[in-house]
């Protein structure tokens, strides 16, 4: 019996369960991952042009800096993807696929090469001297860790995505915004770093967000604002002013916010422990048992 026979003996139920995988992608969400892979290939090509400059003239700066502000569009477009993706219900496995090696190239190739260059390549090509060797041996290692947290973190956020029901939390600091603190300090700082200390400093915030990445440490998801419910009007108003802050005043308002958002994990993971719990209802049960016994 041929296949298109022994589909003819098929109820329809059964033929829309047993039939071909439906194939295409959906366009608009689609369209905001691709605008994330181009700020990410953007970001790396400013970052090669500036180590380039790094030996000759004095504007390696401005390839440094346009390489943090594509990242940081590329944080814009990466919201969007997910956003429009659930307000137009055209989610799909290829979406979160496709979204999720786009991140891996614009929030964990993109930043080490960013952090490596700006941060641990530009001492040595300053300095000169051999003793700064390791200290530029180590930014490539811590780097390297960058890129492999984030690709994991990526990982376990597909894994347990379908499993976790709290959309209020993410479990590890989530890739995007790990980027975003090492675009936010090179944007802030624009000139790269030319003294071992600061060097050493910046090796210990790029070994702590690649660590919060796989880390239990939990950060609050914007997911549970849903746009599509009435806010206040105050809401619109903030949300303004955070946007006309962002456009006139980007350095420090967009260092603040990042490293607002890096701490707040560890700082309220310091602070639930140090609260005090009520007991369990189990705990008091054998508690007070144990007290009527006496």
């Amino acid at each position: 019996m041929s296949e298109a026979e022994a589909r003819s003996w098929e109820s329809p139920s059964q033929r829309v369960k047993k039939g071909p995988t439906r194939r295409g992608v959906y366009i608009l969400p689609s369209l905001f991952t691709i605008g994330t892979l181009i700020c990410g290939y953007v970001a790396i090509l400013s970052t090669l042009r500036g180590a380039q400059l790094l030996a000759g003239s004095g504007n390696a700066w401005v390839a440094f800096d346009e390489a943090a502000r594509m990242i940081g569009w590329a944080i814009v477009f990466d919201g969007l993807d997910g956003r429009i993706a659930r307000l137009t219900n055209s989610t799909s496995n290829f979406g979160r696929e496709f979204d999720s090696l786009a991140d891996v190239i614009t929030f964990g190739v993109a930043p080490a090469f960013l952090a490596y260059s700006w941060g641990f390549q530009a001492v040595y090509s300053f300095s000169g001297r051999h003793l700064v060797y390791y200290p530029e041996k180590a930014g490539w290692l811590i780097g390297f860790a960058f890129v492999i947290c984030g690709a994991a973190r990526l990982a376990r956020f597909n894994i347990d995505q379908g499993a976790s029901s709290d959309r209020k939390y993410f479990i590890g600091l989530p890739i995007p915004a790990a980027a975003g603190v090492v675009a936010a300090v090179v944007h802030w700082a624009k000139f790269p770093v030319r003294e071992e200390a600061y060097s050493i400093v910046w090796l210990t915030v790029v070994a702590l967000a690649a660590y919060l990445m796989v880390s239990r440490v939990r950060y609050f998801s914007f997911k549970a604002i849903d746009l599509r419910k009435k806010h206040s009007y105050l809401f619109i108003i903030v949300l303004g002013l955070i946007v006309w802050a962002i456009w006139t005043y980007s350095e420090p308002v967009l260092l603040t916010l990042a490293l607002v958002y890096f701490l707040s994990g560890p700082v309220l993971r310091l602070v639930s422990r140090f609260r005090s719990h009520p007991p369990s209802p189990k705990t008091r049960e054998s508690t007070g048992r144990e007290v009527h016994a006496v």
